[in-house]
């Protein structure tokens, strides 16, 4: 189903759609607030910008020297080309262990390979810890926003959701209640799992530790009461050396929830005494995307969904409207390098007002990607066909001096004067949701030639 259909279902409920614009707008106000209040903000951004392009430049070398440095810490890395390879790396560490439960925090990238379903299949319980992820966890839903999955729902369906499938008091939705009802039901789930298993924010190559940036601090307890400890990221998380680290959690937290820091920034070094850990390191298509002329930059991307928030399509439409894990202007230049045919209606779900490339930390041109994407499906022909042959005819249209002025006289005339049910039907898809602008009796040119005389 394409973006623009589960947009206008997500519509159909206009008190949510308010609601949920309001919400994910006060973070981009919050995000305001915070980079205001630094102000050295425009330089950390030009930085940051720059250790992700040398990253991106150099990314072979680091991750060598990433891998080196974690091998001579204790960890064990593993490489994955695909998702396939990936889910099955992390069942095969889970499988020499006997491990029937594990606890997850903080890993868009699972979502991205699919990991959930796939050990589920394999027979092994899977406990997302973080509240956001276990409310959609619960719910059979996928995150609807990187940084909040759950922003979507109110308290009101989560105290049903907790009654059903927690037990908690019906009718209960204070926040504070539900939050310490899905304390106790998790502290259970960390006590009887066999491993833990984290995303990774960025990887130090200078050091070869990971660190993970939360503010529950369920990923840190998972690590710490586990065994085993997973971590999985992408090759893009890469970051040259420790002193770069700042550089990147000065602008995180301010850019995700303008907070000046998040609660817990964890480093991890090397396994605990007695335990074991993993590093799992992807690619999943981001070798081929950053061989991509003028889209490379999308993967200095630190996931802090700043763009989401500021976005109006992504305000309005919701995050499952996109049909992608990662959802808003960044998931819309991610998605279509996977699969053309089925995203390649999410370059188009933008106002291209720049609003997303303005609040980037680390500077992506995230609109100008959008509209490059825009001229690949339209030459890869994945265009609609009613939509190829209106955007033709309005082409000759609009170089033709001639052809201008006469449809556009009748069009001026055809708004003054035909019956409302004659404009207002299902091939004028604008006119749906919005009132076509009164129309003047005469062209600025017919005016001016007027008033020349």
């Amino acid at each position: 189903m394409p973006h623009a259909t589960k947009a206008t279902e997500f519509l159909h409920d206009e008190a949510r759609a308010d609601w949920h614009n309001t919400a994910v707008w006060h973070f981009r106000q919050k995000r305001d607030a915070a980079a205001q209040a630094l102000p050295e903000w425009e330089q950390l951004r030009e930085l940051a910008s720059q250790i992700k392009a040398h990253v991106l430049s150099n990314l072979d070398s680091l991750l060598q020297e990433f891998e080196a440095n974690a091998v001579k810490n204790g960890a064990q890395v593993h490489w994955a080309a695909d998702a396939a390879g990936h889910n099955r790396i992390v069942h095969g560490i889970l499988k020499k262990h006997g491990v029937r439960k594990i606890v997850k925090s903080k890993s868009m990238l699972t979502e991205e390979c699919g990991l959930n379903p796939y050990l589920e299949a394999q027979g092994i319980e899977v406990i997302d810890t973080d509240l956001g992820e276990r409310i959609i966890q619960l719910r059979g839903e996928p995150p609807s926003h990187i940084v909040a999955p759950a922003i979507h729902l109110k308290k009101e369906e989560i105290g049903e959701l907790f009654h059903e499938k927690l037990g908690t008091v019906a009718g209960a939705s204070g926040p504070k209640y539900l939050t310490e009802a899905a304390r106790q039901h998790l502290r259970q789930q960390f006590m009887e799992s066999g491993a833990a298993l984290t995303g990774v924010n960025f990887a130090v190559a200078e050091t070869g530790s990971v660190v993970v940036v939360t503010n529950e601090g369920n990923a840190d307890m998972g690590v710490h009461l586990n065994p085993v400890q997973i971590h999985c990221m992408g090759i893009e998380k890469i970051v040259p050396r420790q002193i770069d680290l700042g550089v990147f959690t000065r602008l995180l937290a301010r850019s995700a929830t303008g907070q000046p820091l998040s609660v817990y920034t964890a480093h991890h070094h090397r396994p605990k005494p007695g335990g074991e850990m993993h590093i799992v390191i992807v690619d999943n298509g981001r070798s081929e995307h950053l061989g991509r002329p003028g889209f490379r930059t999308a993967l200095k991307c630190i996931r802090c969904g700043a763009c989401l928030n500021t976005c109006p399509v992504f305000r309005r439409s919701g995050g499952h409207s996109y049909g992608a894990t990662v959802p808003g202007p960044i998931g819309s230049i991610l998605t279509p390098g996977i699969d053309l045919k089925k995203f390649g209606g999410l370059p188009f779900a933008s106002t291209l007002c720049g609003s997303c490339s303005d609040v980037c930390p680390v500077k992506i041109d995230l609109h100008e990607q959008l509209y490059q994407w825009r001229q690949i499906v339209t030459s890869e022909g994945y265009v609609p066909a009613s939509k190829k042959l209106a955007m033709k005819w309005a082409g000759r249209v609009l170089s033709n001096p001639v052809l201008f002025r006469f449809f556009g006289k009748w069009a001026r005339r055809a708004i003054r004067w035909l019956p409302r049910p004659l404009l207002y039907h299902r091939l004028n898809v604008w006119g749906q949701g919005r009132e076509l602008p009164q129309a003047p009796k005469e062209s600025f040119r017919e005016w001016q030639k007027r008033k020349m005389k």
